[in-house]
């Protein structure tokens, strides 16, 4: 295991930590977590790849507290940059939440760099009234970590997801910048996709592990896998059953090792 650094097209220092050796596999952590959040997964796919495990700006040592940085086409160009970096011409792609909609942004933007796609629970695609209210839940959120610090954000939020994602967050906290977390925010600003149909141009194998809350519904994975030339459902759901790290990887390793087998 070693630790890399480079840089995004603004300057911005990005860094990443990479497992085991042979094909590239980056995986994208969720908003809230960092890169430690993806290496129980890892550990059990390096037998056969690379496994690159990048800190997403604004997250764990890629600080970045401008908010006019935090934008899904400098996501996904930042992970281009990751490719370039690497000398990798094309790598699979997977992530959970944020990774998994930055993952699809690439897939749809550079298809040559995607080889294949994890989703790991997808973000919801909303309408226009659905939109404006995840960005006031964002505000509200930074507004929050801004008063009272970032476990203070996250308190009333929490519970609304798998326990899961509390453990990755509350685990992620103290290597998290403040004013980074606060800049991220402003994601919310950004409208990643407008309709899953924007989907449809995406040709990667892609395999998608349903979300069973609010934020990531598994209707909304049913209907990714139907527009998707090339998408297959996984058995194993991001459900309220897993409390850690290590079970979201009991649970999620074997089947992607699988789809990596036989893409």
């Amino acid at each position: 295991m070693h630790k890399i650094a480079y840089r995004g097209a603004d300057g911005c220092a990005l860094h990443a930590t990479v497992v085991g050796e042979g094909p590239a596999l980056v995986l994208l952590h969720a908003g809230g977590p960092d890169h430690m959040s993806m290496l129980p997964i890892a550990r059990r796919l390096t037998d056969r790849h690379m496994v690159v495990l990048p800190d997403i700006r604004g997250y764990g040592r890629s600080v970045c507290p401008d908010p006019a940085r935090h934008t899904w086409a400098q996501y996904t160009d930042d992970l281009i940059r990751l490719l370039d970096h690497l000398d990798r011409p094309s790598a699979v792609l997977g992530g959970a939440g944020l990774g998994s909609t930055i993952t699809l942004r690439t897939a749809a933007a550079h298809p040559t760099r995607v080889d294949a796609a994890v989703l790991i629970g997808v973000e919801d695609i909303e309408d226009d009234a659905a939109k404006e209210a995840e960005i006031r839940f964002l505000d509200e959120f930074a507004a929050r970590v801004a008063a009272d610090g970032i476990e203070a954000g996250w308190e009333p939020i929490l519970a609304q997801f798998p326990p899961v994602v509390g453990a990755m967050v509350r685990d992620a906290i103290p290597r998290s910048d403040p004013a980074s977390i606060i800049a991220a925010a402003a994601i919310g600003h950004d409208r990643s996709f407008h309709d899953v149909t924007e989907l449809a141009v995406i040709t990667a194998p892609t395999l998608v592990f349903p979300g069973t809350d609010a934020r990531h519904p598994t209707a909304l994975a049913e209907e990714v896998v139907k527009t998707l030339s090339n998408g297959r459902m996984a058995a194993e759901p991001v459900s309220f059953d897993l409390h850690t790290a290590e079970d979201l990887a009991q649970a999620v390793a074997p089947a992607i090792r699988d789809f990596l087998n036989t893409w």
